[in-house]
């Protein structure tokens, strides 16, 4: 049966110290939720509440229409994933998914069916007599991720499960992960401070700061219309420019200004910030309507499909942008520095944000 988790409220303090400030989040039924931060954000913290590792110290948390504040963790109906793996050397990978199974005292028919059927859905059938020192990075995590699964948990947490895999086992492990919650159906709660990692997994996530919520929505909904300032800044990569509103235009401290989208209850003389991805700027190729400001490039980064150039538009305004190699074709080569170009974007592509950049 699945089940949601619910925080109302939730806090954690250390000491002096607040981890987590009067949380209130909500994860549907059978949801893959990211909570993303950067670290001492909070987001261990909250799967450990979850958990029951740790207890609140105010709040209440529900999972399912069950309050499990200050239940231990083997009355919750739950399982967690840590990086580390924490695989039994002793025995084999058929034993480690096994173990849940028989410390509950399950017969062996049933053990035997529902191990090989884990393993087999985590493609580990073959390997079920090998020892954990014998496994890949990857074979071990999947090896944790069969254990957990194999109780048929309501909720399953996972604490940055992939960050010690390389960057190829990891993105493999991502598309495996996702499918393997399809599967299995159950909720899954997964911590990452990985921003890409978090947008390719979620149905939905949370960006957490300081111990409070900062935003909570869909992937698109984070990238694409971003709260405040720090989200636009947090989440992918954002050009994040503070200024003063005034007249439908945003003044920079440098003197440039440039239209932006007005936004209900903005004030004249308003501090604000204008959020543009890289991705939305283009160098040349402009459409009737774009907002062109003039700019110098400082640097460029090659990255094979594509080429990131930063280009100074103001005293102490840079401006990052990123351009498909593919779309080159009106210049022989790519510029190095000290070039004097042309940006362009659309207006409704610059977000006016709270916050400064």
């Amino acid at each position: 049966m699945m089940s949601g988790v619910h925080l109302d409220g939730v806090s954690k303090t250390f000491g002096s110290r607040t981890a987590v400030r009067r949380l209130d989040l909500t994860v549907g039924d059978g949801e893959f939720f990211s909570l993303l931060g950067p670290s001492g954000c909070g987001k261990t913290s909250t799967l450990r509440m979850i958990a029951g590792f740790d207890a609140p110290t105010s709040g209440r948390i529900r999972i399912g229409a069950n309050d499990v504040t200050f239940l231990p963790p083997h009355r919750r109906d739950v399982n967690t994933v840590f990086q580390s793996y924490a695989l039994f050397e002793h025995l084999d990978v058929f034993g480690n998914v096994a173990f849940g199974l028989k410390r509950r005292g399950a017969p062996r028919k049933e053990i035997i069916q529902r191990v090989g059927r884990m393993l087999e859905l985590v493609g580990l059938l073959g390997e079920a007599r090998a020892r954990p020192h014998t496994l890949s990075g990857g074979q071990k995590q999947r090896v944790a991720l069969a254990r957990a699964l194999v109780n048929r948990p309501s909720v399953l947490l996972l604490d940055e499960p992939l960050s010690a895999l390389d960057l190829q086992l990891r993105q493999r492990m991502r598309l495996e992960l996702k499918e393997i919650q399809r599967e299995v159906g159950c909720t899954f709660v997964f911590v990452t401070h990985d921003q890409d990692e978090a947008l390719a997994l979620s149905d939905r996530l949370a960006v957490l700061r300081a111990g409070t919520l900062a935003q909570t929505g869909t992937p698109e909904d984070i990238y694409e219309r971003p709260a405040d300032a720090f989200v636009a800044g947090f989440i992918g990569v954002s050009n994040v420019m503070a200024g003063r509103y005034a007249g439908g235009r945003l003044t920079l401290p440098g003197g440039l200004s440039f239209p932006v989208p007005g936004r209900p209850g903005l004030g004249e003389g308003a501090r604000v910030s204008a959020s543009v991805r890289p991705e939305k700027i283009r160098l040349g190729d402009f459409e009737p309507g774009m907002v062109r400001v003039r700019g110098t490039v400082r640097e460029s980064v090659y990255g094979g499909a594509s080429t990131t150039y930063l280009v100074e538009v103001a005293p102490g305004v840079e401006l990052s942008v990123l351009e498909q190699n593919a779309d080159r074709s009106r210049r022989e080569k790519r510029w190095s520095g000290g070039e004097s170009v042309e940006l362009g974007w659309r207006p409704e592509h610059c977000l006016l944000l709270d916050g400064d950049a």
